[in-house]
């Protein structure tokens, strides 16, 4: 069997070329505090399948543990893959890494996936940031002030480069660690979206779980405005349940003077050939006949 190839590319500066070996699953487990979900859906069906014919192609970057075995710096999906596809060992690179370059280095390398979920980008970047911080650099997103900087940037911009996304966006995503559990998971499912669930990021937890009541007694979403309102009443004197409640029944000015209906809906309805302004047009028409006929009977 030939030797493995040696990673010239992956190897620190200075140090020596680092090689593939492989490794016992039994010896690897996943970092600790991970933040990226591994699912069992359709993609992961996949990979297991193209590992049973192929193997694993790219190797886990892994670093020794103190209490035993080793742990999964970059490869936590392969390393699931490969258990349902019935592997022993699968192949790795072993690095020299203390906590925070093993977060950076493990945030780092799942961000380039396609899909992430708000919450795991949200505690992805808390994540580096502190790591950041230990090593030297201030990554405190919710100053103004100018003076907290890493080679001459704050550290928010070299996070938001690194990232690819604005300094804004990754503000507004830290902010989203300080919802309560129940509320983020929202925010992931899309029932409520990310600028009102940044403004009740603000909200104390206790308020946090009114709001919950609210949203269930509202059965609605909160809107951006709604959110801003109940965060500055929270700021300013508490925000109590009733409150919430008041401003959570308030007919959202987006939703005056007009109704909404789903497409999917009104397809079924229709034939498959209509537009959606030919649906329009003949409901519009159907309601007409509708009222002639009211009339009708009311003038009887």
């Amino acid at each position: 069997m030939p030797r493995a190839k040696k990673k010239e590319a992956e190897a620190p500066t200075g140090a020596v070329a680092e090689t593939v070996q492989r490794m016992p699953l039994s010896q690897l487990h996943p970092f600790e505090g991970h933040p990226f979900k591994v699912l069992d859906d359709d993609a992961m069906t996949e990979t297991v399948d193209s590992i049973r014919q192929m193997g694993v192609a790219n190797p886990l970057i892994v670093r020794p543990d103190p209490d035993g075995g080793y742990e999964i710096i970059s490869g936590h999906r392969r390393h699931h893959a490969a258990e349902l596809a019935g592997l022993d060992a699968i192949p790795v690179i072993v690095r020299e890494l203390d906590d925070d370059a093993a977060v950076i280095m493990m945030v780092d390398s799942n961000l380039q996936r396609e899909n992430i979920l708000p919450s795991e980008r949200a505690k992805a970047y808390k994540m580096k940031l502190e790591a950041l911080k230990h090593q030297g650099s201030r990554t405190d997103l919710t100053c103004e002030q100018d003076a907290h900087k890493l080679d001459g940037k704050k550290s928010r911009d070299i996070i938001a480069e690194q990232a690819g996304t604005s300094k804004d966006s990754v503000r507004r995503f830290i902010r989203l660690t300080e919802l309560i559990p129940e509320i983020l998971d929202m925010v992931d499912e899309k029932k409520i979206s990310m600028t009102p669930a940044v403004e009740l990021s603000y909200l104390k937890p206790e308020e946090q779980r009114n709001f919950l009541e609210a949203m269930d007694y509202a059965q609605a979403a909160p809107s951006v405005s709604q959110a801003q309102r109940m965060k500055k009443k929270s700021q300013e004197s508490g925000c109590t349940l009733e409150d919430m409640c008041g401003i959570m029944d308030e007919m959202k000015k987006d939703d005056m003077g007009q109704i909404a209906f789903k497409t999917s809906d009104l397809q079924k309805f229709f034939p498959k050939s209509y537009t959606p302004r030919q649906m329009s047009d003949t409901i519009l028409h159907l309601l007409e006949q509708w009222q002639r006929r009211r009339q009708r009977d009311q003038q009887r």
